[in-house]
């Protein structure tokens, strides 16, 4: 059996994507609709393309408004598309958190809520507490993205910064029922994690966030320090009528791909849908255990594909141009300088690596070869987190555009024989 190996691990994301199609994610997970108006809102990478599926299922009469990144808009009919920045908010994050304040307002018992909720939703719905401002969540978001803190800590310190995640947004919808349909873009498929949770209840004390980011070392501003040290307690507000289900996820996309890979007469061996960590350590692990199958055949026999999702992350040590997967795959192809027959990609499946416009990048035999010809150091570009750069300059990088969902980061690396 002959394969092309990127086209075949092209064709492995587009069926992980695939299973989170947002018409298909939705499907039989609509609920009825109710006596009084529905409102459809919803935040995230996907939220216009989720907006779009329900648009085209819902047979009765809605309004909503929805907030996405700059460039992942989609036309819709009645649900008004916002856009803003991710993953460093702005003022247009500001405009469309209120916007979706202002739709869940004033509702009845009679009303529905359906929130369409996905990765990057924290972000994008920018809603600093009392005492803060958008610069100081500006500086906020930096600061947590540099931290290389794993998503579901980033998470749950920013429901300390918002007045819309941590279940809030659901609070300020009673009496209204609320329906949250979740793609889900963290380790662990936790709801409340997604986007921060904002329509999720549940959020952590300030005085415990406060011991997290101490405790890590975390170096947030000294505004947003002082927020958490003043440990004011919330009004008082209702408990919300919320129901929560998670429609797409990492699992879901990763059994997709194991099964397209089977059907070409590829063994899959499934690592696991939530590997956290820093981003060039995991790839050290990965590359071992491909070693291993290798040359021992274990766990499958090859022609192997080894597939993983979860969400590392990477520690800024320097302003290089790069996100998780294209460091993730920097630090594959030093440890497998030596190793032939593997082939590897790792992508976001948003469509999107961190702030570049590739989803991530491919990883073969004579990838550090390429490097040096383009007189690159690999290791010393690794050092200063310009993985992109590296790629770039070999035509190594993997782009696809907006994909329309998100369920994180996926990771093949293809064992052949030699």
């Amino acid at each position: 059996m002959t394969l092309n190996p990127t086209a075949f691990l092209s064709d492995l994301f587009k069926a992980a994507v695939g299973a989170a199609d947002p018409m298909e994610a939705l499907k039989g997970n609509l609920p009825q609709a109710p006596k009084g108006r529905t409102v459809v809102i919803g935040a995230g990478k996907g939220a216009a393309q989720l907006a779009q599926a329900f648009e085209t299922l819902w047979d009765a009469p809605y309004e909503g408004v929805v907030v996405t990144r700059y460039g992942y808009g989609a036309t819709c009919n009645k649900i008004k598309v916002l856009e803003a920045a991710h993953p460093v908010p702005d003022a247009a994050g500001i405009t469309a958190a209120k916007a979706l304040k202002t739709a869940v307002t004033g509702l009845t018992r009679d009303d529905l809520v359906i929130a369409l909720i996905c990765g990057g939703g924290s972000s994008l719905l920018p809603a600093p507490p009392e005492g803060l401002t958008l610069d100081d969540l500006q500086a906020f978001n930096e600061a947590l993205l540099a931290s290389g803190a794993p998503i579901s800590v980033m998470n749950k310190i920013r429901k300390c910064f918002s007045t819309i995640n941590g279940g809030r947004l659901a609070e300020l919808a009673g009496p209204a029922p609320v329906v949250s349909l979740v793609v889900s873009d963290v380790p662990g498929d936790d709801p409340g994690a997604v986007a921060s949770g904002p329509t999720v209840p549940g959020r952590p004390a300030l005085a415990d966030v406060l011991e997290m980011v101490q405790a890590r070392g975390i170096a947030l501003p000294q505004r947003c320090m002082a927020h958490l040290r003043k440990g004011a307690s919330e009004p008082a507000m209702p408990t919300p009528n919320t129901t929560t289900s998670v429609i797409a996820s990492a699992t879901l996309s990763l059994e997709a791909a194991a099964k397209a890979a089977r059907a070409q007469g590829v063994n899959a061996w499934v690592l696991s849908d939530r590997i956290e960590g820093e981003a060039r350590d995991v790839a050290l692990v990965h590359a071992a255990l491909a070693q291993q199958a290798a040359n021992s055949g274990f766990p499958y026999a090859r022609p192997l594909v080894m597939l993983s999702g979860g969400e590392t992350t990477v520690t800024l040590r320097h302003k290089g141009r790069g996100g998780r997967n294209s460091e993730f795959q920097l630090s594959l192809a030093l440890a497998l300088e030596d190793v032939a027959g593997i082939t590897a990609l790792a992508a976001d499946t948003d469509g999107i690596d961190g702030s570049e416009d590739n989803a991530g990048a491919f990883v073969e035999g004579s990838t550090l070869a390429k490097m040096r010809a383009a007189g690159l150091d690999a290791m010393q570009m690794l050092q200063k987190n310009d993985a992109y750069s590296a790629f770039d300059a070999i035509d190594g990088l993997f782009v696809t555009g907006p994909t329309g969902t998100n369920v994180n980061d996926f990771r093949a690396i293809l064992i052949e024989d030699v």
